[in-house]
């Protein structure tokens, strides 16, 4: 399926933080980002979740990952938290309470493309016994 999506990373780079670290935990998730350093933090705009999705699938946290994204989905758009520390190691782990000690990078997805909720269902499919369906 052909989708058209728009993500936002932004991720905060504290003085205690290597900037080509934080640069390196956004491009091992979303490897077709070039992050760019203003004002104290890092921000890369992203249109491809293809290895997103095979990591969320590599890593079996597909339901995780439906309950976070509609959880915040609002019209045409959705957003997440992902933990520094753990992208760096090409890990996804999913901050949903208060941003970590390192903080977290942000994405904010806007969907043209399908609705969003078949983008939703084509990067993390439902699941049945921890298997995709459908």
């Amino acid at each position: 399926m052909i989708y058209s999506i728009d993500a936002e990373l932004t991720a905060p780079v504290y003085d205690t933080e290597v900037t080509d670290r934080v640069s390196d935990a956004m491009e091992n998730i979303f490897p077709t980002a070039s992050p760019e350093y203003r004002h104290g933090e890092l921000t890369a705009t992203v249109h491809d979740f293809e290895h997103f999705s095979e990591l969320l699938h590599r890593q079996a946290i597909l339901d995780t990952a439906r309950g976070v994204f509609f959880e915040t989905k609002q019209g045409d758009s959705f957003s997440f938290r992902i933990k520094k520390q753990a992208a760096f190691e090409a890990v996804v782990n999913f901050n949903v309470d208060e941003p970590g000690e390192l903080g977290d990078i942000a994405v904010y997805v806007t969907v043209s493309e399908p609705s969003v909720e078949e983008f939703i269902d084509q990067i993390a499919p439902r699941t049945e016994d921890g298997k995709p369906v459908g």
